[in-house]
């Protein structure tokens, strides 16, 4: 038997005893970004709100096995915004993610319904000109791996006849418990995921959808919005998320899915303060070194950072300098031994294992 096929259902239990440190944490931690937040100035603020809903809309595709174009992404999150467009290109699959997300920023104070959820599905595949109906169809909505022959089978969701009565239950309760600010904000958004997941309203769409409905939870139970880096971290780890996901349909106490869950929010939420703290450093770099560097070293530089925390895959190498600024190997040599005298780049490895990294 599934969990909404249980005599409980819809009375999800947990053992709270465990949690509530790392509901302490993500408080802890929420002060420590916004007094990061602080030290931005105007145009940090906007690359990063940008940059942190670029990457959501990134890793939340990618984990469905979707791979979008990032300055597509970029380019639509900015239209939203109202900020400068170096390159316009409407690619309708990075717009209707990005419109998605732009929503729940702009939109999070919202009470949940039918028509938001509808909506985002809208936008999230308006390249295919689906209406963002519910599903239509009579035969069970399954999660199925393996043979055709043979397969298994992880999860089925409730019938067709019981979807719009599913979710009426869903946002009802949603809705008040976000009005009585009960239960605490992760183990909210936590039962949130969960419990969408389980109804599966949706053909198709219906992690992207849930992902989103976690942003929107957390950012209505913190009075802001809360831009963390979710799907950035779960897609590292995906199939420990699938799993979780398993475990917990399988009925209604849920402890094991929240000790899953708020760890993976607290490894979000500080995945998110270091990109701040990019930001910071980047612009404290900039600040010291941009009057002292040549054209070909700040495009190198801008690039670089451009790449975000991960940076260059293994680092910077000098034939990647070359490709970039389309120079010669005695000025890419030269270009990098002066960034490194100067403090911008620190270096690693010898001879043609040599590697350069921001130095922040």
């Amino acid at each position: 038997m599934w969990n909404w096929q249980q005599s409980d259902w819809r009375e999800f239990s947990y053992n709270s005893s465990g949690l509530q440190d790392f509901e302490n944490e993500f408080l802890r931690s929420c002060g420590e970004s916004i007094g990061a937040f602080k030290h931005l100035n105007t145009d940090e603020e906007n690359e990063l709100r940008v940059r942190l809903l670029r990457d959501e809309a990134m890793q939340t595709s990618k984990i469905e096995g979707e791979f979008l174009d990032r300055d597509s992404i970029q380019s639509s999150i900015r239209r939203h915004f109202g900020l400068q467009i170096i390159n316009e290109n409407k690619a309708l699959k990075e717009q209707g993610i990005s419109d998605l997300l732009v929503d729940v920023y702009q939109n999070y104070e919202e009470p949940l319904s039918h028509d938001v959820l509808r909506q985002w599905n809208r936008k999230l595949f308006s390249s295919q000109g689906q209406s963002g109906e519910y599903r239509s169809h009579a035969e069970p909505m399954q999660i199925v791996s393996g043979a055709i022959y043979a397969p298994t089978v992880h999860f089925e969701a409730p019938p067709l006849a019981q979807v719009f009565d599913e979710l009426d239950a869903f946002i009802e309760w949603y809705n008040r418990a976000h009005k009585e600010k009960t239960p605490s904000p992760l183990i909210l958004a936590g039962i949130t995921h969960l419990w969408f997941e389980c109804i599966h309203p949706f053909e198709d769409g219906n992690g992207r959808v849930g992902r989103a409905l976690v942003e929107k939870s957390l950012s209505q139970s913190l009075g802001q919005p809360a831009l963390i880096s979710l799907s950035s971290v779960i897609e590292k780890k995906k199939k420990a998320y699938y799993e979780a996901l398993e475990r917990a349909n399988k009925g209604n106490e849920i402890t094991q899915w929240l000790e899953y869950f708020l760890p993976t929010m607290i490894e979000s939420q500080r995945y998110s303060i270091q990109k701040i703290e990019f930001i910071i450093q980047k612009g404290k770099l900039l600040d010291k070194h941009q009057s002292q560097l040549n054209e070909r070293q700040m495009k190198v530089v801008l690039r670089m950072f451009q790449e975000g925390i991960e940076g260059f895959k293994g680092g910077l190498s000098a034939k990647n300098y070359m490709s970039i600024t389309q120079t010669s190997q005695p000025t890419v040599t030269r270009d990098l031994r002066d960034l490194v005298e100067k403090g911008v780049f620190t270096k690693s490895g010898e001879l043609r294992y040599t590697r350069y990294s921001l130095n922040i």
